[in-house]
């Protein structure tokens, strides 16, 4: 268990900018000391969130890192490697992804080559409005980056022509390790890999697949064995398609685009993840065409959405704070239903409590006024933080601390919580 964290709110302002600020090389925040040693984009995207009221040149900063990692396709790498750190720091490394053997990767920069949660659009915005506009200017350049990462997403992972984009990597989704993958992955073959066993092999196998046939488009709409359209990388696209939208007004560019766009993505996540049985979104296997049966926190992800009908937000709600989730946990909300079989507490996206789902939540109720929800999701975050600091993940029975310390994004959203109460007036 982590240190805890007593005082007002300006202790723990102070305590997150004091992570923030160790956890800073020059470029770029770090995920956590020394597990995590390169920048990662779905952590930056989340730590911009943060930076943006502590430090917003820093925030600018860690952008500018970040989309140097960019493909010529518009991918933006789920890795951007340090080039101050050995290879073998991080495993998965350099040598497994070999960005330098293709030529749409940037020149001088080692990546890997998956995407992640596409949160940057947003976080952009909340950048922007966090500083009265006095980031427009470097929005400028980073505007067209955002638009190039939405293309590619469209034009090269709509595999099912949706207008949803299709995982091709559990490590794309922000919950690696979920039992939502579990299906999925069992028809992956391990063609002899030997990382750790089990679904590691499957991991790598997938990488090995897709580096083999050049990371093309062709090969994961027509050969690649995970395809699946999730719930919460879909909620966070479509709430970044708005924020590009408003990002077009702030830089002169035309938003019709991007509204189109969301509108789009808005009625295929009804129309194909909505499962009105279960009460809640759920992942589709393109491979199988069928809905993936495990219910997990992603899906909830899509109270992002803005347009969501009342009756699925009501629906959504109900789940959310029943005894499969949050009405079982004393720190809710846990990355698994409790009352499934794979429920592991104390495994990454089995079971445990995480900062960053919980602020996705929060936002995706606070965006549809859904007070009660909003008003447990921000308290049971920050006594979490207290009880046990800035820890990867939390078991969400007892609240204690597992995973790295001194976790980057974990410091980051609880300022951008802070920040949100203070400008509502209201205290701790």
């Amino acid at each position: 268990m982590g240190p805890r964290l007593t005082g007002d709110e300006t202790a723990l302002w102070v305590a997150a900018a004091r992570v923030l600020d160790a956890n800073w090389t020059g470029t770029a925040t770090v995920p956590s000391p020394g597990l995590y040693p390169h920048q990662w984009s779905w952590d930056s995207a989340f730590v911009g969130m943060g930076l943006a009221h502590h430090r917003p040149d820093r925030a600018r900063t860690e952008f500018l890192s970040l989309f140097r990692g960019q493909w010529a396709t518009g991918l933006l790498p789920h890795i951007v490697f340090s080039s101050t750190e050995p290879r073998d720091a991080y495993f998965p490394g350099p040598e497994l992804w070999r960005s330098v053997e293709q030529p749409a990767a940037p020149r001088g920069v080692l990546t890997s080559a998956l995407a992640q949660p596409p949160l940057h659009a947003l976080t952009a915005l909340r950048m922007a409005q966090a500083s009265d506009g006095a980031d427009r200017a470097f929005l400028v350049p980073l505007y067209p980056c955002l638009v190039a990462q939405h293309a590619y997403l469209a034009r090269d992972r709509d595999i099912g022509g949706s207008g949803l984009v299709s995982l091709c990597h559990p490590w794309e989704s922000g919950l690696d390790d979920s039992p939502a993958w579990d299906p999925p992955l069992a028809a992956v073959d391990p063609r002899g890999r030997t990382y750790h066993g089990g679904d590691q092999d499957r991991y790598v196998a997938l990488v090995a697949g897709m580096r083999a046939a050049g990371y093309r488009a062709e090969y994961l709409r027509d050969d690649h064995p995970f395809v699946v359209e999730d719930p919460l990388f879909n909620a966070v696209y479509l709430a970044s398609t708005h924020a590009l939208a408003e990002l077009a007004d702030l830089t002169g560019a035309d938003p019709r685009p991007h509204r189109e766009a969301a509108e789009r993505i808005h009625g295929a996540l009804l129309d194909r993840l909505w499962d009105e049985s279960a009460g809640c979104f759920r992942p589709r296997d393109l491979r199988t065409g069928r809905l993936i049966p495990e219910t997990t926190e992603a899906g909830f992800a899509p109270l992002l959405d803005p347009e969501l009908p009342a009756e699925i937000v009501r629906a959504l709600a109900d789940l959310l704070l029943s005894a499969r989730f949050a009405g079982a946990a004393g720190y809710p909300v846990p990355t698994c239903d409790v009352q499934s079989a794979a429920f592991d507490r104390g495994t990454y996206s089995r079971g445990p409590t995480w900062v960053n789902t919980n602020w996705l939540l929060w936002s995706g109720a606070c965006a549809h006024d859904l007070g009660g929800v909003a008003d447990l999701l921000f308290g049971s975050t920050v006594r979490l933080v207290r009880q046990s600091g800035f820890r990867e993940f939390y078991d969400p029975f007892d609240g204690s601390g597992q995973g790295s310390h001194d976790f980057s994004w974990s410091a980051a959203l609880l300022l951008d919580l802070l920040a949100a109460r203070r400008s509502a007036g209201q205290a701790l």
